[in-house]
């Protein structure tokens, strides 16, 4: 359904009235007079929800450790706004669904819906888990933070104010704060560049090596990118809500201002590890040692700002996905805060089990969202109509594949090596994105009915 774009939507500013919400607001994003959105909303809204906490830690971490290859390999997965926009372009206005789980169960059956609701539970889970982490990194900057404190103190408070408006909150919120981060980040690019010791050359020939894994890491990404978006609501929830020009304008525009930002982080990382001249095994050490204290206490404020603008905007989807999309709750604006303080609980239960790879959610989602690939494909894309068994190979394929990866990385089993004599982590998350792509999408083509090309 096309909705009109009011400028007025994009003043970041909350009013008093604005802050009683009502379901359409909570839930879709709406004004109290019912306005949608507009395009710079949507566009700072995208940036600042994927230029989070976490993609700029690992942005920085992956540089660290691989080079500008490693920048890059996260990079790619900004490519996503483009695969995303033709996603949610072909299920509106091809399909004419409202969402991912219309479009699942009518094509896959209820099996389909299910599937697709628990890797973006997964994914949402993932999210708060992953975002509050980084606090944990920042303590360890300041002599006397509590980790545990910390985490704890910002996620009850993003979790206040989250619950006052919900969708509309969130999106009114991520312009101030995507204007924040864009220009904390622009000044740390300068301060990277103006340093003596800051060399184009050395950053361009950091991952000269063949064998440098962030190459592998690389396609990896390109291989995710295409089923990725997919299974991100907090991506694909934003391209429901203004009409199509404006929706396919704020995906286009995002793409680019994300991979810049998420490049210069990434930059910080390669620039730590060519000058660690102490021998420090994290980036945030290294910085530390090369900028002066105004520098890092800038750093952490990008990751602090970045981190708040995605934990909100998760709540308001995790809300939507329980109550809206799922319909296991009334949508009702006392539902969907109970649905906030659940998912906040469960992700700071994985904080508990004293995991602090931050990468390894991002990999463990985008292989399980492999299973949406034969999807994108087939059925959004070229509108085959597919026996729904089809579907379950795949995300059973794929959703193996994210739990080897997981527990190889754990060391509780190590199947990989003996199978494809490889060692290396990267590596291994290769072998299995390409061997889940393959039997999705090969289960698709088999189980393609012979009456598909008919209308």
């Amino acid at each position: 359904m096309a909705v009109t774009n009011d400028p007025s939507s994009n003043k970041p500013m909350l009013s008093a009235s604005e802050l009683s919400a009502d379901v359409a607001s909570f839930y879709q994003g709406k004004s109290r007079q019912g306005q949608a959105p507009g395009l710079w909303t949507l566009v700072l809204s995208q940036v600042t929800t994927w230029i989070f906490a976490r993609s700029l830690m690992n942005a920085a971490i992956l540089g660290f450790f691989y080079g500008i290859a490693g920048a890059l390999a996260y990079a790619m997965y900004y490519f996503s706004f483009v695969t995303g926009a033709h996603i949610v372009d072909s299920l509106r206005f091809k399909h004419g669904f409202h969402n991912m789980q219309t479009f699942m169960r009518a094509k896959f059956g209820k099996t389909g819906e299910h599937c697709f609701n628990a890797v973006i539970s997964f994914r949402l889970v993932s999210e708060i888990f992953s975002n509050l982490l980084v606090f944990g990194f920042i303590a360890t900057l300041f002599v006397g933070f509590n980790e545990s404190y910390l985490i704890v103190f910002i996620a009850v408070a993003t979790l206040i104010y989250s619950s006052i408006g919900g969708l509309y909150t969130a999106l009114k919120t991520d312009v101030m704060q995507a204007s924040l981060t864009i220009v904390a980040i622009a000044v740390l690019a300068i301060a990277m560049f103006m340093h003596p010791l800051f060399s184009f050359a050395d950053i361009v020939s950091s991952s000269s090596s063949a064998d440098n894994k962030g190459w592998i890491l690389l396609i990896v990404a390109f291989i995710q990118v295409w089923s990725y978006p997919a299974h991100d609501p907090v991506m694909t929830d934003r391209g429901f809500l203004a009409d199509r020009s404006t929706t396919k304008k704020s995906f286009y525009y995002a793409a680019p201002i994300s991979m810049i930002c998420i490049m210069l982080f990434g930059l910080l990382g390669v620039f730590a590890q060519l000058n660690n001249a102490g021998g420090a095994t994290e980036v945030t050490q290294t910085l530390n040692t090369l900028f002066s204290p105004a520098v890092m206490l800038l750093f952490c404020f990008a990751l602090i700002v970045s981190a708040i603008s995605t934990l909100d905007s998760t709540y308001a989807s995790a809300a939507k996905l329980v109550a809206v999309d799922m319909k296991l709750i009334k949508p009702t604006v006392r539902n969907g805060r109970l649905v906030m303080i659940g998912f906040l609980l469960v992700g700071l239960g994985f904080i508990a089990t004293g995991s602090k790879d931050l990468f390894d959610a991002v990999a463990i989602s985008g292989t399980a969202s492999l299973f949406l690939a034969p999807v994108v494909f087939f059925s959004i894309w070229s509108n085959w109509q597919v026996k729904p068994w089809a579907l379950v190979i795949s995300f059973a394929s794929a959703l193996l594949a994210g739990v080897i990866y997981m527990l190889e990385n754990a060391g509780y089993v190590t199947l990989m090596t003996p199978l494809f004599g490889v060692e290396h982590k990267y590596v291994k998350l290769l072998i299995l994105c390409v061997v889940a792509s393959l039997l999705g999408c090969l289960s698709f083509v088999v189980a393609r009915k012979k009456d598909a090309s008919k209308p």
